[in-house]
């Protein structure tokens, strides 16, 4: 799958909405990647990754950065909320981003191409500031994706989202004006957090045999899910221990 082409107006959006990607990634947060070898040269591969801010940054710093880093392009699965919000919707619909594909992008994964999708969705990015990086539990249809398609998956964990957007706290009238999920009460700037993103090891998916039953293959699906989870758990854990202060 290419890369959709925008109408004119869209294209100067999306190029605009780049540049400040590519500015707040390198001057402003300071990302730090690493593990970007774990990432397939070719080949099919889901990665999956935590969510948090209040505003669901962290989706549009991770795609800039793997579509500068790597050599192939990245299908991020987003949230129907994202096409609504111009010009995230340019951005998003020029990179191949998709909503409401209950494959999560099986048939991307089909032409060997990369997938990311975040498990925890709007429960990830909805979360109070005083729950941060505690993830929410993983919505499965990726570990289903996962095993139909064989595609490997790869844990990523981002750390630095939760401070830059914290939320606070929400407005409901607002909320229901905008006809989103919720609208939070955070700060009107990103906050100059240095953010590290860590890309894990590849994590096989079973392959389930064609004898086993319903259960058990919901069951294989249940197990890989909460592996993924306690993975990426895990490494924002340990990013969090590594850092002295947010603002660093």
């Amino acid at each position: 799958m290419e890369e959709s082409s925008p109408r004119p107006l869209d294209r100067i959006a999306t190029d605009v909405l780049s540049g400040v990607l590519d500015w707040l990634t390198d001057d402003y947060l300071r990302a730090e990647v690493s593990g970007l070898d774990n990432i397939p040269e070719c080949g099919p591969a889901m990665l999956i990754a935590n969510h948090s801010g209040a505003w669901g940054l962290d989706a549009f710093v991770l795609h800039n950065l793997l579509h500068r880093e790597l050599r192939r392009p990245v299908y991020f699965h987003a949230s129907p909320v994202v096409f609504r919000l111009p010009p995230m919707a340019s951005y998003a619909r020029h990179h191949g981003a998709f909503a409401d594909d209950p494959t999560l992008g099986s048939d991307r994964l089909a032409d060997g191409h990369l997938v990311g999708v975040f498990p925890e969705g709007l429960n990830g990015v909805g979360k109070p500031f005083s729950q941060r990086y505690r993830l929410r539990p993983f919505s499965p249809g990726f570990a289903v994706t996962a095993m139909r398609t064989q595609a490997p998956v790869i844990p990523v964990s981002i750390v630095g989202a939760e401070e830059t957007y914290p939320k606070l706290g929400s407005v409901t009238s607002l909320a229901r004006r905008f006809d989103l999920p919720y609208f939070p009460v955070t700060t009107l700037l990103p906050l100059p957090v240095k953010w590290r993103i860590t890309v894990g090891e590849p994590m096989s998916a079973p392959a389930p045999a064609p004898s086993d039953s319903f259960a058990e293959r919901s069951a294989a699906t249940r197990r890989l899910c909460d592996e993924v989870w306690f993975t990426v758990q895990g490494m924002v854990d340990r990013d969090v221990r590594r850092r002295k202060a947010a603002f660093w």
